[in-house]
C-alpha cells in the first residue's frame, strides 16, 4: 500500500517510515510560529514548563498581527512582551511596518517551502499547504512545547483528495474553490484529515488562488489543506528562498479517506452565508441584500490578485452611499506593491479606506468592528455569530470580485454585471 503526501511529509520528520492514518507519532519541526495574541500565552507556559530556551532560534518567527497597531494599552502590552522575548532569544520578529499577517509574511518572504512541517500558533497555518508544506495550527500550551523541545506529537491524518478538473471562469477564485469544498462536506466533513488537492485543475490555479484554498481547509475541520509542488509552486519560490526542496505526492494506491470531485470550469462566484462558512450558496441566491460594509483583506485575501480584482470593479467608480469599504493588503510587500501598481490611488478614489497590514476585524478585533443589525461582505474565513463585532451583525464570505461588486452597488451583487471580460 502506498503512501499520501501527508504520510509522507510526517515520517520525514520523524522516527518511523511507514506511516498510517491513526498513528501517533513525535514529529521535528522545521519552523515555529506565533503572533502577539498566541505568543505572550506561550511564552507564560514556556516559563511554568521551566524551559528557559527555545530548541533553534534560527527556527522560530514572531509577527505582531493581530492588533497592529496596538488598540489600547492591553494590547500595546502584549506586542511589546512580543517584541522583548523576541529580542532576548534571539529569534526573527516581524514588526509594525516591517512585514504584515503571519501566513502572508512567511510565505512571501520565501520561509516556508514544500515538505516542511510548520505548527502555528493561530488556526490558519494551514494556510502553508499551498505550497506542499504541513502547516496546522495549534494551541498556546503546544506552541510553548514546540518552542522549546523543537517537536510535536500529533495523530497522523487520514486524506480527503479534492480532484480539481477543468479552468475557472474569469470571476472565480480560490475562495470559490473552497466554499465549493466546503458545500460539499460541512463544516466538519474534514475531522482528522487533510484536504489535498489534486488532479489537472490544479495546475491552472494560482499561488494566490492555492493561498486563499489551503486557508480555509481548517474551516472544514481539516488539519491542513495541501497541494503537492509543481511548477507554479517552483516559479513562486524561485526569487524567495534557496531552502532545498522536493515535489513529494500522493502515490496512486495510497488509501484515502475520501474523494471530493470539483470541475472547475462549472464553478461560478460562491458566498457563504451567516453563520457558517458551510453554509454556501450561488450570489445569485442572495443577490440584493444591502450591505453597510465591506472588508477585502486577511491571511489568504489581501494579496496582490485580490487588490487588482478590487480595483477592476472600482476603477471609474464610486463606493455606494451608505456602504463602508475598507481594504487592506496582506502584508507590506502587497502594500508597496499596491501603491507601485495605482491600486490605492484607484481604491482612495472611489471612497475606500486603504489599512495598514492587520488582522483587524478579521477576528473582530479592531478597525472595523460591525454593529447590530449591520451587514458586511468580507473576503475573510469566518462568519460566526460575533466574528466581526456585534452578536447581532451577518457577515457573508465571498471572494473579492463579489466584494467590490457590493462596494459599488451597496448590495450583494453579480460582480459579471459590472465586469467586462476582457479586464477579468
Amino acid at each position: 500500500m502506498g503512501h499520501t503526501l501527508v504520510e509522507k511529509i510526517l515520517a520525514a520528520h520523524s522516527e518511523s517510515d511507514d506511516l498510517a492514518p491513526g498513528d501517533i507519532v513525535s514529529v521535528r519541526c522545521d519552523l515555529v510560529l506565533a503572533n502577539d495574541v498566541s505568543g505572550p500565552v506561550a511564552f507564560t507556559a514556556m516559563e511554568r514548563m521551566g524551559a528557559e530556551t527555545v530548541f533553534d532560534p534560527s527556527r522560530v518567527v514572531m509577527v505582531a498581527d493581530h492588533f497592529m497597531p496596538a488598540k489600547d494599552v492591553r494590547s500595546a502590552e502584549l506586542q511589546q512582551r512580543l517584541r522583548e522575548w523576541s529580542r532576548e532569544h534571539g529569534v526573527r520578529f516581524f514588526d509594525q511596518g516591517r512585514g504584515g499577517i503571519e501566513h502572508a509574511v512567511l510565505i512571501e518572504e520565501g520561509l516556508v517551502a514544500p515538505g516542511m512541517v510548520i505548527p502555528g500558533g493561530d488556526s490558519h497555518t494551514c494556510t502553508y499547504g499551498a505550497l506542499g508544506a504541513f502547516g496546522t495550527g495549534l494551541g498556546s500550551t503546544d506552541i510553548a512545547a514546540c518552542l522549546a523541545l523543537g517537536e510535536l506529537w500529533l495523530s497522523v491524518p487520514g486524506t480527503i483528495r479534492v480532484e480539481l478538473t477543468g479552468t475557472p471562469g474569469g470571476l472565480v477564485t480560490g475562495k470559490d474553490v473552497i466554499l465549493s469544498v466546503l458545500a460539499e462536506i460541512g463544516v466538519d466533513g474534514g475531522n482528522e484529515t487533510v484536504l489535498e488537492f489534486a488532479g489537472p485543475g490544479v495546475a491552472s490555479l494560482t499561488m494566490d488562488d492555492r493561498r486563499a484554498a489551503a486557508n480555509m481547509a481548517v474551516e472544514a475541520g481539516a488539519e491542513t489543506g495541501l497541494f503537492p509542488a509543481d511548477e507554479v509552486t517552483a516559479a513562486y519560490l524561485d526569487t524567495r528562498t534557496d531552502r532545498p526542496w522536493t515535489a513529494l505526492r500522493s502515490d496512486d494506491d495510497a488509501e484515502l479517506a475520501g474523494t471530493v470531485r470539483i470541475d472547475l470550469g462549472a464553478l461560478e462566484p460562491l458566498v457563504a452565508r451567516p453563520p457558517s462558512p458551510g453554509d454556501v450558496v450561488p450570489v445569485a441566491d442572495v443577490a440584493g441584500r444591502r450591505v453597510d460594509q465591506v472588508y477585502v483583506g486577511n491571511c489568504a485575501n489581501g494579496t496582490i490578485s485580490d487588490l487588482r480584482q478590487v480595483a477592476a470593479v472600482l476603477r471609474g467608480r464610486r463606493v455606494a452611499a451608505g456602504t463602508r469599504a475598507i481594504i487592506v493588503p496582506s502584508s507590506q510587500r502587497v502594500y508597496r506593491q499596491a501603491v507601485a501598481e495605482g491600486l490605492v490611488d484607484v481604491f482612495v478614489e472611489a471612497g475606500a479606506v486603504v489599512s495598514t497590514p492587520t488582522c483587524g476585524a478579521c477576528f473582530g478585533g479592531h478597525m472595523g468592528i460591525l454593529a447590530p443589525g449591520e451587514t458586511a461582505v468580507a473576503t475573510t474565513n469566518r462568519n460566526f455569530v460575533g466574528r466581526m463585532g456585534s452578536d447581532a451583525a451577518d457577515v457573508f464570505l465571498a471572494n473579492a470580485w463579489v466584494a467590490a461588486a457590493a462596494a459599488v452597488t451597496g448590495e450583494i451583487t453579480d460582480p459579471a454585471k459590472l465586469v467586462e471580460e476582457e479586464t477579468r
